[in-house]
C-alpha cells in the first residue's frame, strides 16, 4: 500500500481509531482535518504526515487532495461534508470512502456514479458498521431467495454513541423515520412498525429505525421493500412515538445548534475495554410473493471497533486491486463476504 492516501477528520473519535490502527499496521495516511492543534499533535505522535483545510471551497480542497490517491472520510456530520469532499475527489481524481450512516448521503453518492466512472474513482460511502454488515447479509440474503420481494435488517448492538453519531442521530429524529416501499424511499413516524425478532441473542421487541440499509441495500440487491430495525424496550417504543409530536421543534435551527453543543461537551464515546466486551449481533430476513423465508445472523464485534477494521480493509482492497471507476456500496465494492473476514466476526448462518 504505497500510493499516499488520507484520512480526512482524523481528530474525530473514529478517526483517531483509524488512524492509530493504521499506524500500528505500519501505514503511512495522511491526516488532515480542519483543527490544526489536534491534527498536528496526532500526527506528530503517530510520525505520520498533517495536512490542514476545510471544505468550504471546492477547488481549494482539490487542490489539497493533490498527490493524494484515496480519502477516507471520517469528518461528520456527512450530510454536511460528504458532498464538498466528494466533490474534491472527483476533480483530484482520488478515491472516496466514508463511514456515514446517513440515507441522504447514500443517495448522493450513488447519484454521481456516472461522474465516478468519468473520473475513473470509487465512491463508496458506508464502509463501517454503517453499514457493512447489513450490506453483506442483504448481498447473501439476495443470492440466497433471488426472487425476494422484501427484505429486513436489523441489529442488537450496546455500545455508547461517540459524537458524531450522538449529532447524527439528533438529526435523524428531526426528519422521522425511513422506510423502502416499491423501490422509493418513504417518510414514515418514528418507530413506525414494531416487531419481535431473535438477532442471534434471544427474541426481543424491535422497531424500525431510518438507518443507511433503506438506501444502500437497494442498491445492492434490487429488493424494492426495506426495513431497518434495533431492539428497543416497550417504554423505548412509547418514547420514539411520542417524539414524532415534537419533531418540528427538534428540527428548528437553534434546538440542533443547542443540542449538538452539549453532545460536544458531553459524549466522549466508548473507551475500548468497553468496545472490547460488546460484540453486536446482526440479523436480516427475506421475502418472496410465494411465502418462502430465508434468513441470516452474524456475531461481529463492537460497531467502532469493525467499522476500523472495515475502514481499513475497503482501503486495503482498492490500493490491492483494480477497480471500475463508479458508486458502490460495500458488498458491490468487495463483495459480500467482507463481514466474515474482519476481527471479531462469527459466521455467518443462513437458514
Amino acid at each position: 500500500m504505497h500510493e499516499p492516501w488520507m484520512v480526512y477528520g482524523a481528530n474525530g473519535y473514529t478517526g483517531d481509531l483509524i488512524a492509530r490502527e493504521a499506524a500500528r499496521r505500519g501505514l503511512k495516511p495522511i491526516l488532515a482535518g480542519r483543527n490544526p492543534g489536534k491534527i498536528a499533535q496526532l500526527a506528530n505522535a503517530l510520525g505520520l504526515e498533517a495536512r490542514v483545510f476545510d471544505l468550504g471551497d471546492v477547488a481549494q480542497t482539490a487542490a489539497a487532495l493533490e498527490g493524494v490517491s484515496l480519502v477516507l472520510h471520517c469528518a461528520g456530520p456527512f450530510s454536511a461534508t460528504s458532498a464538498p469532499m466528494i466533490a474534491a475527489c472527483l476533480r483530484a481524481h482520488a478515491h472516496y470512502l466514508d463511514i456515514t450512516g446517513e440515507i441522504s448521503v447514500f443517495e448522493h453518492a450513488m447519484e454521481q456514479d456516472a461522474m465516478a466512472r468519468a473520473a475513473g474513482i470509487v465512491v463508496c460511502p458506508g464502509v463501517g458498521f454503517d453499514v457493512i454488515p447489513t450490506d453483506c447479509l442483504a448481498a447473501t440474503l439476495r443470492a440466497a431467495l433471488p426472487d425476494a420481494t422484501h427484505l429486513a435488517l436489523g441489529f442488537d448492538s450496546r455500545s455508547g454513541f461517540s459524537p458524531g453519531t450522538a449529532k447524527t442521530s439528533v438529526e435523524g429524529l428531526a426528519q422521522g423515520g425511513k422506510v423502502r416501499s416499491d423501490g422509493k424511499i418513504v417518510a414514515v413516524p418514528l418507530a413506525y412498525k414494531t416487531r419481535h425478532i431473535d438477532f442471534g441473542d434471544g427474541e426481543k421487541l424491535a422497531m424500525t429505525i431510518p438507518w443507511g440499509d433503506v438506501s444502500t441495500a437497494f442498491h445492492t440487491t434490487g429488493i424494492p421493500n426495506i426495513e431497518v430495525y434495533i431492539p428497543g424496550s416497550p417504554a423505548m417504543v412509547t418514547r420514539a412515538r411520542r417524539a414524532n409530536y415534537f419533531r418540528w421543534l427538534l428540527g428548528l435551527g437553534a434546538v440542533q445548534s443547542y443540542l449538538k453543543r452539549r453532545i460536544d461537551k458531553t459524549v466522549k464515546g466508548p473507551g475500548q475495554e468497553t468496545r472490547d466486551a460488546r460484540p453486536t449481533y446482526v440479523w436480516g430476513e427475506v421475502t418472496n410473493g410465494r411465502g418462502q423465508i430465508k434468513t441470516a445472523r452474524i456475531k461481529t464485534a463492537n460497531g467502532y471497533n469493525l467499522t476500523v477494521t472495515g475502514a481499513l480493509a475497503v482501503v486495503d482492497h482498492l490500493m490491492q486491486n483494480p477497480v471500475q471507476g463508479g458508486a458502490y456500496t460495500p458488498a458491490r465494492l468487495v463483495g459480500p463476504e467482507l463481514v466474515t473476514r474482519l476481527p471479531g466476526s462469527g459466521p455467518l448462518r443462513l437458514q
